[in-house]
Formats: C-alpha cells, structure tokens, sequence
C-alpha cells in the first residue's frame, strides 16, 4: 500500500486491559479498556481487547501487532491509586511482584513472546497501585478516582503513535 508522502503509518496497534473483575481493583484494566470502546473512537481502527485473565492465550496478540498497550493493576510498591507507566523491557521487573494468580500467566507470557521472538516492537504498560482484590464487581474509591488518569496516560501513548482519537456522540 502506497502512503502519502510525510504519513507515518502507525501499524497495527492494541489496547489490552488485564485483571478479574470479579476481585475489585484486579479488574481496573479491564474496566479501563471498557470506558475507552464506550467514549472514543480511534483513526485508524485499532484493537481494544478485555484480556481478562487470559494468560498465555494472548499470545497470538503480542505475535501480530506492531504496538500493544496495557492496562492493569500493577505492585509499584507505592500507595493505593499511585498511576505509573513502564516501557518496553522494564515491564517485567515490575510484574515480578505477583498480585494475583492472572500475573502469573501474564509473566509468562511476556516470557513466551520474548522466547519466540514476537515481542511486539513497542510496549507500553500502564499501572495503577491497587487497594483491595475482595470479592467484588466495583472498584475501590482510591482507584475509581484514578480511572480517569490512567486512561489518558494510554489515550496520550495512542497520539504518539499518530492515532486520532474523537470522542463518540452521546446516543
């Protein structure tokens, strides 16, 4: 495909929310990329996934997209509702820190990506320091509060990489 002269093409790109929603602040990457599908609408199209707790099975993912981000509750070892955002080859060294059985499979499969050598070229975890993963479908007020940044640390990622964003008309 021919590109206009100065396009940059952005490749093929996805946002992937990680947790279980049914233990509290383990489910904020999940509810994340749900608020994301609901309120914008992204040029090009690009994949918005609830990844869940989907381990390995996301292989197939990190094995066809170009850029990939992530969003989920993350041990930073700080207070309950300390946002951050890691880049590329350090997102490991903060998932060493298993907060729940889901890290697990997500280590590995950053670990089986990087052993097939399918690591998407770019990676971009966004993380939020959790308070509670007690039975639950709603989120703690210290991370609720804290939705809204986390969201635009991932819709700032997506501009870098020269997608448009707009927001969807109210229905």
């Amino acid at each position: 495909m021919v590109r206009p002269e100065g396009h940059r093409d952005s490749g093929r790109i996805s946002v992937l929310g990680i947790g279980n929603i049914l233990l509290s602040d383990e489910g904020v990457g999940v509810h994340a990329v749900n608020a994301l599908k609901k309120k914008y609408a992204f040029s090009p199209d690009i994949e918005i996934m609830d990844g869940g707790t989907m381990g390995l099975d996301l292989l197939p993912v990190f094995q066809t997209q170009d850029k990939i981000i992530i969003i989920d509750a993350v041990d930073f070892r700080k207070e309950p509702g300390h946002v951050g955002a890691i880049e590329g080859s350090n997102i490991p060294t903060v998932l060493n820190t298993k907060l729940s059985v889901h890290h697990i499979g997500f280590s590995d499969l950053l670990y089986a990506a990087k052993l097939t050598r399918e690591t998407p070229p770019e990676v971009y975890l966004v993380g939020i320091q959790p308070k509670s993963f007690a039975v639950g479908l709603e989120l703690t007020d210290e991370i609720r509060t804290h939705l809204d940044e986390i969201i635009e640390l991932a819709l700032q990622k997506l501009k870098e990489w020269d997608v448009q964003i707009s927001l969807k008309s109210r229905q």
